[in-house]
């Protein structure tokens, strides 16, 4: 069973790290700045790819960004191509005009 424990510490990017049975396994490097939530890192252990952990993260964080009214701007590959791929899921969260 894996859980989500967020990380946030002033004056540092947050992270939202996954732990399994053996130990973290997983996290989304993040940072807020006013009502602009950024994510610049997705990265899962290698040994334990293919259990779906990364959208474990994605959901966290975007659970999270709901509930504190945040919008986001995909910096990390994954959550962009997430995204773009599901943009029906996102739009409403979706900073898109910081985008280049």
């Amino acid at each position: 069973m894996a859980e989500i424990k967020l990380n946030i510490q002033q004056g540092e990017p947050g992270s939202f790290d996954l732990y399994d049975e053996d130990g973290k396994a997983g996290e989304m490097i993040f940072d807020v700045s006013g009502t602009n939530l950024t994510v610049y890192h997705t990265e899962v252990e290698p040994e334990k790819e293919g259990k779906g952990y990364a959208k474990l993260l994605l959901d966290a964080m975007v659970a999270y960004v709901r509930e504190h009214d945040l919008m986001v701007i995909p910096m990390c590959p994954y959550v962009h191509i997430q995204f773009k791929r599901h943009e029906d899921l996102y739009r409403d969260i979706w900073n898109k005009i910081n985008e280049g």
